[in-house]
C-alpha cells in the first residue's frame, strides 16, 4: 500500500449509476462515483460523487463525511427531520441512518466513508 498523499482531483475514470428503481421515488438521476482512495482494509474510502437532479431513498450502512462542492440536497430522516445543504456545507451521515435523499440542483460532493466491518 502506498503511503502518497492522494489528490481528489486527478483524472480517475468516473462509475456511472443510478439509484436502484426500487429506491426511486423522482426523477431519473445519473449518479458519477470517482473514488480516489481505498485502504488495505477496504473500510475506508475517499473522493468525489455527482449526482442529477431526483429523489430516492437510502439505508446507511456506513458513516459518511460529505463536504458539497456544488449544487444543492435536502436529506430527510425516516422520522421526519429535513436538512438542507449546498456548496460550502459539510455534514455526516451517520451507520443506519434510513430515509431519502434528494437532489434539487445537480451537486457535487467530496466524501470519505468508513463502513465498519462487523
Amino acid at each position: 500500500m502506498s503511503t502518497s498523499i492522494v489528490r481528489l482531483d486527478a483524472a480517475v475514470a468516473a462509475e456511472i449509476s443510478a439509484p436502484p428503481a426500487e429506491r426511486l421515488i423522482a426523477g431519473t438521476p445519473q449518479l458519477e462515483l470517482r473514488n480516489y482512495f481505498s485502504d488495505a482494509t477496504r473500510q475506508f474510502f475517499a473522493g468525489r460523487w455527482s449526482a442529477t437532479r431526483g429523489k430516492w431513498r437510502v439505508r446507511y450502512t456506513e458513516n459518511e463525511l460529505c463536504v458539497m462542492t456544488a449544487g444543492k440536497v435536502v436529506i430527510e430522516s425516516a422520522s421526519g427531520e429535513r436538512a438542507s445543504f449546498a456548496a460550502g456545507d459539510a455534514f455526516v451521515v451517520p451507520a443506519g441512518f434510513t430515509g431519502t435523499w434528494e437532489v434539487t440542483e445537480d451537486c457535487t460532493k467530496i466524501y470519505a466513508i468508513f463502513e465498519a466491518r462487523g
